[in-house]
């Protein structure tokens, strides 16, 4: 478990929510459901065995009281991930958050480990990088940022990576990444109807050859 005490290192892991969903139809895709599980399911196990403290950000508390979490909303009305990650970082009792959207059904416990155990004092951001390109919602952000984040969300500057140029960033290699993750599925999140398809095709491809 990674301890919410005062250490260095300390983190809390965010699930962003708040989201509009208008390319899913205004479905909530927290909800979204894999067999008899939802991908909120699938997060919150996952968080729940690596952190003592976990936040979710969202505009719809009510809609998340069944899970043992501190629910915020976002401080400012402004509907971007740079705002909810600000949330989770001004509520969160540690100097670090791990963070992840609500729509990302294959996160694996070993890629937040892997991205958690690279945090170092001084370092703002830890994210990982594949041949893609950086992973902003499957990443470490420190609470020095929170006054750049502001000033961005201020200006509605909304681009995460905009802030990276100015801040000590720690990028994870891709080599590193698939030692726990061989296909990257950790990233994989569903925005579409034909994402969703694709997410349960692979899922019952994955069941039947393990």
């Amino acid at each position: 478990m990674v301890s919410i005490n005062n250490s260095e290192t300390a983190c809390t892991g965010v699930i962003l929510a708040g989201g509009l969903n208008k390319r899913f139809s205004g479905r909530n895709k927290a909800f979204i459901n894999f067999g008899n599980r939802r991908v909120i399911d699938n997060i919150y196990d996952v968080f729940k065995s690596v952190f003592d403290e976990i936040i979710l950000v969202t505009n719809q508390p009510m809609a998340y009281h069944e899970w043992d979490i501190n629910i915020v909303t976002d401080i400012y009305p402004h509907r971007s991930s740079l705002t909810g990650i600000h949330a989770g970082l001004f509520y969160a009792r540690t100097p670090f958050i791990f963070v992840t959207a609500c729509d990302t059904p294959f996160l694996k416990k070993e890629m937040v480990e892997t991205v958690v155990s690279q945090i170092e004092p001084g370092t703002a951001v830890v994210i990982p990088e594949t041949a893609d390109g950086t992973e902003q919602l499957c990443a470490v952000y420190s609470k020095s940022c929170l006054s750049l984040m502001e000033r961005q969300i201020k200006e509605e500057k909304f681009q995460i990576k905009k802030m990276f140029r100015k801040i000590r960033v720690k990028k994870i290699p891709e080599t590193l990444l698939r030692q726990v993750d061989s296909e990257l599925m950790s990233f994989f999140n569903i925005n579409t109807a034909e994402d969703y398809l694709k997410a349960k095709q692979w899922q019952e491809q994955n069941q039947n050859h393990p």
